[in-house]
């Protein structure tokens, strides 16, 4: 059946042709609630439970991107969402189909990203009788959703979609789940007895208490040495309000710390001003935290000085205290607050001038990354090639998107990249969840059809790597460069300091992988690029000519499995010291 209004043919020309204009099923109510919310997009594997909705999903004018893993699909919605600003759905089928995403969902409850996924079900009359797929999934997805509900009325899917895009994208957005069995999907109903549905009204980002705010004031425009920090809880937040963070930054030379992907490039391109990319919160006396979650990946909170003053501002009061002190907490979306401190700063002193307290703000290149990423040295620094990947997107590639995967691979690439435009940057959040590149990166191209670095080491390519087929399917001209220290790198290296006399003795347990695997053999399938590549200057020239493909493509690089990330170095001298 068709939604009315998507054939321009009147009621009384369907009727005489033997469409019946009048019925709709459960499908089709789906992809009219979806359209009517504003969905442009979803992601999805196809399901004999779920095909009445795919096929109401197409007639709505909705654009479906289908891949090769449910999770992938979670992915995929991630990154869209992080670069569009747009939420975007997840459909799965029933059983295995739902149970695949709970990685994903998970992930986007990390980084407060937004997502409706609409499962399928065994249908109301067969609910525990032993029909196929017929799975607790509702309360699997209830741990794993900030919401979660099964539709049980046909009647009511369109009231259910837009109950669950309001639960997304509140002040605390995340991911949702509806659940509709088959059978409502395919049954008929008559659109003249619907009741006129509630839509999903968007709601103003809170700004703060202005007493707070007042303080906060008082606290920043006497500082010494303030400093900005923003987690992913900020990104949607900020709403319209990105130039009043930069403005307050520039107003009191204060530099601007960002955890996570989510606020990256925001404020402007990070290469031309470096207090945009600056974490200066160990030395601050006074610290603007906004939108942060204090977990390990922030210290728990404790790196703060003893005497700094911590204001925290999150939608999320829960959060506002956890593990880290909060001298002043303010509820409220971080765009606005900026903007309501701001200009109470303002009130309150003149602009600071000369150079930041932290050093100038002046520009920063690939060329100012730390000694180890222009290691020349062979096995290649796995510093080296994340550098020389951030050379090719400075010279070659501002505008593409970066999709970063993997653990130690993840670290170097995380540390040594630039964001010149926001939305640009694509990674894990705080779960260190790996395998999650393929999804990005068809998120992120669909998003903007912007061409797609995709960095990644080997262990995480190969979760997902049928997904580069995806991408041939769909025309994405990603190239994807493995970082391959052939093992499970992080997990190997920490091994190696933790039991050396177990290594020495019987050799890794299972942390290895087979010695450089000729990944990119892989892309010969749709006639890609592949090549590997074991000298650091070899790099970038690979990395063009993979693009000049136009084709998935894979660099292949060898690195050593011996330098320790900054991430993981700490642990490592901590337990040869003991």
């Amino acid at each position: 059946m068709f939604a009315s209004g998507l054939l321009h043919v009147s009621e009384a020309e369907s009727r005489k042709g033997g469409i019946d204009m009048s019925n709709l099923d459960g499908g089709a109510l789906v992809g009219r609630a979806l359209a009517d919310e504003g969905v442009e997009r979803v992601f999805l594997l196809c399901g004999g439970h779920v095909m009445p909705a795919l096929y109401g999903i197409r007639s709505a004018g909705i654009e479906i991107i289908d891949v090769r893993h449910e999770c992938s699909a979670m992915y995929a919605a991630i990154a869209y969402t992080r670069a569009s600003g747009k939420i975007a759905a997840v459909m799965t089928t029933a059983g295995p189909g739902i149970g695949n995403t709970a990685a994903g969902m998970m992930e986007a409850a990390s980084m407060n990203i937004p997502i409706v996924h609409i499962g399928g079900a065994v249908s109301m009359a067969m609910r525990d009788a032993g029909d196929l797929q017929d799975m607790s999934t509702l309360r699997l997805m209830e741990s794993v959703s900030k919401w979660a509900r099964k539709v049980t009325i046909t009647e009511r899917i369109p009231e259910y979609v837009s109950m669950a895009i309001r639960h997304a994208t509140d002040a605390t957005p995340g991911p949702v789940y509806l659940e509709i069995p088959t059978d409502l999907l395919s049954a008929e109903v008559d659109e003249t007895n619907l009741k006129t549905r509630p839509r999903a009204v968007p709601t103003p980002i809170p700004g703060g208490d202005p007493d707070l705010i007042e303080q906060a004031a008082d606290l920043l425009a006497a500082a010494q040495r303030p400093a900005m920090l923003l987690d992913d809880g900020a990104a949607r937040s900020i709403g319209d309000y990105a130039d009043a963070v930069a403005e307050l930054s520039d107003f009191l030379k204060m530099p601007i710390g960002v955890a996570g992907y989510g606020c990256r490039g925001m404020f402007g391109d990070e290469s031309a001003n470096r207090l945009l990319s600056t974490n200066a919160t160990l030395m601050a006396d006074v610290v603007l935290a906004m939108g942060c979650r204090f977990d390990f990946r922030l210290g728990f909170g404790e790196f703060f000085p003893a005497d700094a003053k911590i204001i925290q501002v999150h939608t999320d009061t829960s959060l506002i205290g956890f593990n880290a002190r909060s001298d002043l907490g303010i509820a409220g979306g971080a765009g606005p607050v900026a903007r309501q401190i701001l200009d109470a700063v303002k009130a309150r002193r003149d602009p600071s001038e000369g150079d930041s307290w932290s050093g100038p703000a002046g520009p920063v290149t690939a060329a100012d990354l730390p000694d180890a990423y222009h290691d020349p040295k062979v096995p290649i620094h796995p510093a080296r090639c994340a550098g020389e990947v951030a050379r090719f997107l400075e010279e070659h590639g501002r505008d593409w998107s970066l999709v970063i995967d993997g653990g130690e691979a993840a670290v170097w690439m995380g540390l040594g990249s630039r964001a010149y435009r926001a939305g640009q940057l694509h990674g894990t959040g705080p779960n260190g969840t790996i395998g999650t590149g393929p999804g990005l990166v068809i998120g992120a191209w669909t998003a903007n059809h912007k061409p797609v670095l995709w960095y990644t080491g080997d262990g995480s390519f190969g979760f997902y790597a049928m997904e580069m087929e995806t991408m041939a399917r769909l025309g994405i001209p990603v190239v994807c460069v493995i970082s391959n220290d052939s093992s499970w790198g992080m997990i190997s290296l920490l091994e190696k300091y933790i039991r050396p006399d177990e290594i020495d003795q019987h050799g890794s347990c299972n942390t290895d992988l087979h010695h450089m695997r000729a990944y990119e053999k892989i892309v010969t399938m749709w006639d890609g690029h592949g090549e590997q590549v074991t000298e650091p200057d070899g790099i970038v020239a690979a990395i063009r000519r993979a693009a000049a493909n136009g084709r998935p493509s894979i660099v292949n690089v060898e690195i050593d499995n011996e330098s320790l990330s900054p991430f993981i170095a700490p642990y490592a001298e901590m337990v040869k010291a003991q």
